[in-house]
């Protein structure tokens, strides 16, 4: 039986494997911190979380983000990234507290 570890950067990092089979998810919680910067998505984010968490983070990995942050406007963190769509950003310290860094 194959062990999977994945990285800190995954959604799925705290997620246990049984057999060749992931467990139920145990996603991080996001904090909704009054400092998280609103921002409206644009042409060249649209459909693309990863270009923006690069941009902001320095991190394609961390596209899942948004759809943590933003659990009311983002239910599919790739097509619900909408020109016009107003979501918040959680500050790149936040993150590195979630995962731990």
């Amino acid at each position: 039986m194959a062990t999977v570890q994945y990285s800190k950067t995954s959604p799925y990092y705290s997620t246990g494997v049984t057999g060749n089979y992931l467990d139920v998810a145990n996603l991080p919680k996001m904090p909704k911190l009054a400092d998280d910067v609103s921002f409206v998505i644009n042409k060249t984010y649209q459909f693309r979380p990863d270009l923006l968490a690069f941009d902001l983070y320095g991190d394609h990995d961390l596209w899942w983000v948004f759809a943590l942050r933003n659990p009311n406007t983002i239910e599919d963190p790739v097509f619900d990234m909408r020109i016009g769509r107003r979501i918040f950003l959680p500050k790149k310290d936040t993150i590195q507290s979630v995962l731990g860094r």
